[in-house]
């Protein structure tokens, strides 16, 4: 059974984009991943991607990515939302990704744009409304047009936000007025898909992130979103401020990679990562320990 949600906040407040441990040998690390999700959901995570950007989707097969949403949900799917993220640049593959995780018991789903084709906005609005047919799982788009190519511009968000299982939209577009206007018209739950802009997307009407530096900051995530929603904005942004050096270190370079590496230096699951991502070098280490610790995160 999933854990309780509003139409506001369908996936609750504060999400990681978990990483997929993988074993020594490259294998998928089935035990690592529900020891990995119950810490983040200790931490106080509301729910958990996977099979994200973060999760290495694009190098795990689809029996693989069935796999980890199965274990997830056996770890901790009585306690956080565990949504799969589905989207690919193939609307056909695409729904059988949704279906299989609709079948493995996922209580959401995340589609992003489909990247490197570039298809006009109608195809956009075809793509995810045939993915958000394919199942009776509530949808959270994702907006990333420095990866995927093109943005959903907002007359889409709004056309698509008419779909009754479209309900949300992770941002990770970096643009504040375009934002503003999305949040108002569309109606769509808005989760901060870009960490450094989690205060100010809030500001402008967003619900809650769905955070990469998640894996070592929850508890800051979580007090920096109370804190606002209670109408304490200093103290929300003298915790953003903190967090500044973290938001920071985790994206010098590409953000599972530095993840990863945390992690590891935390001495939680992780592993090695797939080509064509490669570990951080020693001195990328180096660095991101100074950028943690300069964050307050213990190591």
């Amino acid at each position: 059974m999933a854990p309780t949600s509003t139409p506001q906040t369908p996936f609750g407040r504060v999400l990681t984009a978990m990483v997929t441990p993988f074993k020594a040998d490259g294998a998928l690390d089935l035990d690592g991943a529900q020891r990995l999700a119950a810490h983040l959901v200790d931490a106080g995570n509301d729910g958990l991607i996977i099979n994200g950007t973060t999760g290495e989707s694009p190098t795990t097969s689809n029996a693989e990515k069935a796999d980890l949403v199965r274990a997830v949900l056996e770890a901790v799917g009585d306690r956080a939302h565990v949504v799969a993220g589905v989207g690919t640049n193939d609307t056909h593959h695409s729904i059988e990704l949704a279906r299989a995780a609709a079948r493995t018991g996922a209580h959401g789903l995340l589609v992003v744009t489909p990247y490197y084709n570039k298809p006009p906005q109608e195809g956009l609005y075809r793509h995810f409304t045939a993915v958000a047919d394919a199942t009776e799982l509530p949808v959270m788009l994702y907006d990333i047009p420095g990866r995927s190519g093109v943005p959903i511009n907002t007359e889409t968000l709004v056309r698509l936000a008419e779909h009754p299982r479209i309900v949300a939209n992770k941002d990770a577009k970096g643009d504040l007025g375009r934002a503003s206007w999305a949040i108002a018209t569309s109606g769509l739950a808005w989760y901060s898909g870009d960490d450094m802009l989690n205060l100010p997307l809030l500001s402008v009407g967003a619900v809650g992130f769905v955070s990469v530096v998640g894996h070592v900051v929850t508890p800051e995530l979580r007090a920096l979103v109370e804190a606002y929603t209670s109408g304490d904005v200093q103290k929300a942004t003298e915790i953003h401020q903190k967090l500044l050096p973290v938001y920071t270190g985790m994206f010098r370079t590409q953000g599972v990679m530095t993840t990863k590496a945390a992690l590891t230096l935390q001495g939680l699951p992780a592993g090695p990562l797939r080509a064509p991502m490669v570990e951080c070098a020693p001195e990328e280490i180096d660095q991101l320990k100074i950028d943690l610790a300069a964050g307050g995160v213990q190591l």
